[in-house]
């Protein structure tokens, strides 16, 4: 394929769908992953409608189905023979609760999304970017990662240890045409943070599709 191809993360919603169409609308051929199919195909339509031409789709449960990832790579180079840019949007925001009660389920999901998923997107894509003429991947992070806040003690320290991952690769491949970049898009109207700040007004905040273009913004082309 000569258009370059971009994988997009929690493409079914929020800031990963809004990337998905902006990257679409930069001339990229996007690739969609996320767990839920008709969210997926509303997307295509979506990219169809303003583009002309459609995505990949990839219906993929980041915690049932966690070994699957280690096998986009290959399957993208198979079909494309290329991957020029990575946005990891999926998240899951678990319970809030004490320390104390966190569950060992609630644990492991927050875990295997925030941490485990990126980990093996890292090994998946890697080979791909590197091989790229100028690779990028954009990680999405947020300020819990290094700011504790009560009640936050789990996804903080999840996400805390995907921006220590992710940091980590960007300063492996600083000699290379590779660029990681961790990016957090501040307080954004998503469905996450309205359930997080359920009495907050979500119009003081920006909106998915603004956080969107400034991932495509970052990304270029």
């Amino acid at each position: 394929m000569s258009r370059p191809v971009a994988l997009v993360t929690g493409a079914s919603r929020g800031i990963g769908r809004a990337a998905a169409l902006a990257l679409a609308a930069r001339g990229f051929h996007v690739v969609a992953t996320a767990r839920t199919v008709g969210a997926l195909e509303e997307l295509d339509d979506a990219i169809r409608a303003r583009t002309g031409d459609g995505a990949t789709l990839l219906p993929l449960d980041l915690v049932k189905e966690a070994e699957q990832v280690d096998a986009i790579g290959p399957s993208l180079l198979e079909r494309f023979g290329r991957l020029d840019a990575l946005v990891h949007a999926a998240g899951l925001l678990p319970k809030l609760t004490p320390v104390a009660h966190i569950m060992p389920k609630d644990w492991a999901d927050s875990l295997a999304v925030n941490v485990t998923a990126c980990w093996r997107l890292i090994r998946s894509t890697d080979p791909l970017l590197r091989a790229a003429p100028a690779g990028r991947a954009v990680i999405l992070t947020d300020a819990r990662a290094g700011e504790p806040l009560a009640y936050w003690g789990l996804y903080g320290a999840a996400k805390a240890a995907q921006h220590h991952l992710a940091a980590t690769w960007a300063q492996e491949v600083a000699n290379t045409p590779l660029r990681v970049l961790l990016h957090d898009p501040g307080p954004t109207a998503t469905y996450l943070r309205r359930v997080a700040m359920p009495g907050e007004d979500a119009a003081t905040l920006r909106t998915a599709e603004a956080a969107g273009e400034r991932i495509a913004e970052l990304i270029g082309g």
